[in-house]
Parts: structure tokens; sequence; C-alpha cells
């Protein structure tokens, strides 16, 4: 956290960290609201592509309509460089590549926490080595520290430690009604009420048990 904070005082102030802290979040609570949106669905066989297109949607207005209300009012707003616009159009392939495996991993049993946590995992791993080939060192790889590699290790350990030790599934269900299926709030209710309510003796009882 130091050494983060020092290379944050030597740039151009704290806004790239929090932006970066501000991914953090969105990412890690990313993950759960996707899952809970293809279970929302109630469509086992095609909810998952149903959220999908919900998720392209979002990508439409977040990364389509409010860049463009912005480059609008710019004079070189609309021109682009050919490298750059191939290299984004792949990036955002993967992007949404990779939103549909987590999809496809939810639709075969994956958990959130189990998921996520191996994306997390594996992501940082995939990310130094892709960018060790778009950007070698200047001494080669034998310069790198070997801090930077034992990193890599742990991630890689903290992903399978997730995959195997994964929390067991709730065995806990909801009461149900006679005719199978879950009772409703209320008449749940009722049935407690009817439970907690003491039961008054009949008069033949009472006079087949004289005190």
């Amino acid at each position: 956290m130091q050494v983060m904070i020092a290379a944050a005082e030597n740039s151009a102030g704290f806004v790239w960290l929090l932006c970066s802290f501000l991914t953090v979040f969105c990412f890690g609570v990313y993950g759960n609201l996707l899952h809970t949106g293809q279970v929302s669905m109630k469509d086992p066989k095609v909810g998952r592509y149903k959220a999908f297109l919900m998720v392209g949607v979002a990508y439409f207005v977040v990364a389509v309509l409010l860049p463009a209300l912005i480059l609008v009012p710019s004079k070189d707003g609309f021109q682009f460089e050919w490298k750059g616009v191939w290299y984004s159009l792949i990036a955002g392939g993967f992007g949404a590549v990779g939103a549909f495996g987590i999809l496809l991993a939810f639709g075969a049993r994956g958990t959130p926490v189990v998921v996520m946590s191996i994306v997390f995992a594996g992501a940082p791993i995939i990310n130094a080595a892709f960018s060790i080939f778009l950007h070698p060192p200047t001494g080669g790889l034998g310069s790198i520290n070997p801090l930077f590699f034992l990193g890599i290790i742990l991630a890689a350990t903290g992903g399978g430690l997730v995959t195997f030790y994964k929390p067991p599934p709730s065995t806990s269900h909801p009461k149900k009604s006679k005719e199978g299926g879950i009772l409703p709030p209320r008449d749940f209710a009722k049935f407690l009420d009817r439970l907690n309510t003491p039961q008054v003796k009949s008069p033949r009882m009472v006079n087949k048990f004289p005190e």
C-alpha cells in the first residue's frame, strides 16, 4: 500500500488511483449482479442470452451514447486513427466474449464467488504476460524482479484454492404447503400463529378427566 501511495504522489495526483478503485468496485459487484439478472429471467434455456442482451444495452448507453455526447462538441472529435480503431474494437470484442463466458459459467452451475474469483485470479496473469509481450522490458526477462513471478504464482494458487475449497451450497429450504408449493408470506404467518395459539380443551375432555 505504501508503494501505491508513493507512486500516486509522484504522478499527477490521486485521480488514477481513485479511478482504479472505481473499477475494482464495479468489477467486484459485476459477477453477482450478472448472475442475479440471469436467474431473474426465469428462463433456464435462453435466460443467459437475455441477460447478455441487457448487458449489451448497458454497454451501448455507457460506451456509445456518453462518449458521443462528449465528442460532438469537439472540433476533431470524429477523426480516428485506424490502428486505434482496430485495437479498440478488438478490446471491446474480448470484453464482450469475456462477459458471455461468465454467463456460460453461471449456466453450467458455477457460482459467482467461484467463477469471479477464478477470473480475477487468472486475469492478472494473462495481463502481465500479454503486457510483457507487447512492451518487452528494456533489459529482457532477466531484468524483471523475481517478486513479479512470485506474485503470478500466488495469484494462480489463490484461484486454485477458491476452486477446490469453495463454500458448500445452502441446505435450507423454504416451507412448503400441502400441495407441494411454497407457502405465500401471509399463509405462512397464519400457520405460525396457529402453532403458537394454545389449544382449548373440549367439554368432553374436561368431563372425562375431572380435577
